[in-house]
Order: C-alpha cells, then sequence, then structure tokens
C-alpha cells in the first residue's frame, strides 16, 4: 500500500463581516483616527453652501474649470505630501515650479542654433527641476541643515534666477501646442467614456485579485469591495458625463489621477513608502533598523522637485506663456495647505497621497465658490486661513489621541 505524504491544507481567509468592520473604524475614529472623513464631510457642506447660494457653481463649465484650474496645485501637493510624511518642509516649490515653466517656455522658443520641443521639453523641465530637489536634500540630509532654511534660501535663489533668466522680456510666450495641450487639452465624449471603463476595469481586477488571501490572513468582506467598485464607477462616469455636458473630460485631470495612482501604490505597496513612514515616525528608530535614512530623504526631495516641476508646466500650460512672477503668487501655500488639509500631518509619519486631491479640492472648490458669489480675494484668503488652522488643529488633536490610546 501507497503512503501519501501529509499535505497540510492552507489555512482559508477569514473575512471581516460588516458589524466588525463597523466596529473597528469606530474604534479608530474614537481613538483620534479620523481619516479622511472630515474632509469629505466638509467638501460635501461647502459644495451644498455654494449651490444653494449660485446655481452656476454645479454647472458643467464650472465643473471643468475647476479640475484645470486645481490641476497644477493637486501635483504639486503630491510631492508635498511625501515631505511632510518626513517630518520635513520644503518652502522652494512654488519657484521650483515656475523655473519648470521658464525652461520649457525657453526650450520651445527657437533661436536659430537649437529648439527642444514638446515631450522632450517637459522631461527636460521636470528632470531639472527633480535634480533641484535633490541639491536641496542634499543640505538637509547629508550636512544635516534644518530643511526650513534650505528650502527658504532655495525659494529666494529660484525666484531671483527666473527674474534673471526672463529679464527685460517680461513674458515669454507658448506657442507649443504639445505643451499647452497639457492643461487645455479636452477628451471626447467617448474617449472620455472609455477612459473611465478602463480605469474602473483596472481597478476591479487588482481588487479583486488581492481580496482572497491564503494563510489566514484577514480581507475585507465581499460586500465593501462590491460597493467601493459600485461608487468608483458611479464617480467615474458621472464625472465624465457631468463634464461632457460642456467641453469635455480634461486631459490634465486624468495626468492628475494618475499620479494619485502611482504615488499611492509607491506610498503603500514599496518597501521604499513604507521606510518613508518608519522615517517620519522616528528617524533614529528606521536607523538603527538598518534604513538608509540619508537616502529616504534625499529621494523624497527629488520627488518634491519634480512633482513641483510637472505641477510648474501645467500652470505654464494653462496660461500659455510664463512671466517675472511664474511660481509666486499663493502656488506654495495652496500646495502645502492642500496636503495638510487633506489630512497629512505635519508631524511626519502620518498621512496618504489622496491627501493631495483632497485639500486641493477644498481649497479649490472655497476660491471658486466665493469668486462665484463675488467676494473678493481677501475673504478668499481668510477663508482658506480658518481651514488651513481647524485641519491643523485637528491634527494636532488626532495626534495626542492616538498617543494616548497607544496607536
Amino acid at each position: 500500500m501507497t503512503v501519501q505524504p501529509h499535505v497540510e491544507e492552507a489555512a482559508a481567509p477569514i473575512e471581516y463581516g460588516l458589524a466588525d468592520i463597523a466596529r473597528r473604524r469606530w474604534e479608530a475614529i474614537k481613538a483620534g483616527d479620523v481619516g479622511s472623513l472630515p474632509v469629505i464631510v466638509g467638501l460635501i457642506l461647502i459644495a451644498a453652501f455654494f449651490d444653494l447660494k449660485n446655481d452656476q457653481f454645479l454647472t458643467a463649465g464650472n465643473f471643468t474649470n475647476l479640475m484645470t484650474q486645481m490641476a497644477g496645485v493637486t501635483t504639486i501637493a503630491i510631492g508635498v505630501v511625501f515631505v511632510l510624511l518626513l517630518g520635513e518642509i520644503d518652502l522652494s516649490i512654488g519657484y521650483v515650479a515656475g523655473m519648470a515653466g521658464v525652461i520649457v517656455a525657453e526650450l520651445q522658443v527657437p533661436d536659430g542654433s537649437w529648439e527642444i520641443k514638446g515631450v522632450f521639453a517637459i522631461i527636460i523641465a521636470v528632470a531639472a527641476t527633480a535634480l533641484i530637489g535633490l541639491f536641496q536634500g542634499s543640505f538637509v540630509a547629508i550636512i544635516g541643515v534644518p530643511s526650513f532654511v534650505v528650502t527658504l534660501a532655495g525659494l529666494l535663489f529660484w525666484q531671483g534666477a527666473i527674474q534673471q533668466i526672463i529679464g527685460g522680456a517680461g513674458v515669454i510666450v507658448i506657442e507649443d501646442s504639445t505643451i499647452n495641450n497639457v492643461a487645455n487639452y479636452f477628451f471626447s465624449d467617448t474617449a472620455g467614456y472609455l477612459i473611465a471603463a478602463a480605469g474602473v476595469g483596472l481597478y476591479a481586477l487588482t481588487t479583486l485579485a488581492g481580496w482572497r488571501r491564503r494563510h489566514g490572513i484577514r480581507t475585507d468582506n465581499l460586500v465593501v469591495v462590491a460597493a467601493k467598485l459600485v461608487g468608483l464607477a458611479a464617480i467615474a462616469f458621472g464625472a465624465v458625463y457631468w463634464a461632457n455636458q460642456e467641453r469635455g473630460f480634461p486631459l490634465v485631470f486624468v495626468l492628475v489621477i494618475v499620479l494619485l495612482i502611482f504615488w499611492t501604490w509607491v506610498a503603500e505597496r514599496t518597501t521604499f513608502g513604507r521606510h518613508v513612514y518608519a522615517v517620519g515616525g522616528n528617524a533614529e528608530a528606521s536607523r538603527r533598523a538598518g534604513i538608509n535614512v540619508r537616502n529616504i530623504r534625499l529621494i523624497v526631495f527629488m520627488i518634491s522637485g519634480a512633482m513641483a516641476g510637472l505641477g510648474g508646466v501645467i500652470f505654464a500650460a494653462r496660461l500659455n506663456s510664463v512671466d517675472l512672477n511664474a511660481g509666486g503668487g499663493t502656488i506654495l501655500l495652496d500646495a502645502i495647505a492642500a496636503a495638510v488639509i487633506g489630512g497629512t500631518s505635519l508631524f511626519g509619519g502620518r498621512g496618504r497621497v489622496i491627501s493631495a486631491l483632497l485639500g486641493a479640492l477644498i481649497i479649490s472648490t472655497v476660491a471658486n465658490g466665493l469668486s462665484l458669489l463675488g467676494y473678493s480675494a481677501a475673504i478668499q484668503f481668510m477663508v482658506t486661513g480658518v481651514i488651513l488652522l481647524a485641519a491643523v488643529t485637528l491634527d494636532t488633536l488626532s495626534r495626542r489621541r492616538l498617543e494616548r490610546s497607544g496607536r
């Protein structure tokens, strides 16, 4: 008789029930881990208020304007999220973004000897700002100069560099259609629906692939997974339908979504991302655990520079030009405020890339709504300041409650 070798069966996945999921989430909220809930609730209330005050707020035309207006800030804020996760700050992002705009504008102007256009000009500009981030980050990571001082010096230097490069010209017009289309191209109705279908399909495949895991690891409830898919599909197709009532869905917002997906994957699914959270939580403990803290900081400042550069290209493309004030105005404050208002902690180690989008939505919605109601820029600044203070206060209180609860 042949004896069959004993083979242990893999333990079936333990699935959370709906009641268990609700209980765990409620316990987390009571402990101070509120996540993105206050931002989402606040955004709904803000949108409802402006819609009641002005019937133009929720029109398709204003919706597409809002998406293009917030794209540049959201892109820059993605880099800010990574810097804040380390507990650092980058005050130079506004004028680093301006430098990228100046670079693409200069490259596309023929001068008789060379001319670089389109995608290549954009790549060069983003690569240059990534190197700027690496250079500034080296003072922080290698020498130990506080990031506040280094990037404040960068703010002043790159502001002067922009004025020096543009000089007496005052304005450089961007005539390259490829560069301008980054912020001014809108998909056809059919293309918009196809993009929405592709995005939802990709999300469904990745979500369902990770739903069932073996070896007893608990997974999401199937009802919750299905609800997420239905909710995403409703949002995606609803947004495209809404935008199609006017000019169509903007290319620049598709770019923002792709960036959010990619950098969320980097932050939450890679070893590098886990190390960023670890260093932000406790740099010394991370160093003793074998994490190369210096390299993590260098890479994060490179990411900040690259995202600032891409945001600067979006701003330049939207205006079809750059001038002496490129990267100035409220770009710096809006990007940092977006990351913080969206839920990224100023104390490091806590936050998500989606914070950039949520915070930018709040800031852009408030600015857009107040503008429609005829309020001055001064009122917009004051309201944004109040929202920022409220977000930081909530973050501080949540952090204290999390510490008391041992989370």
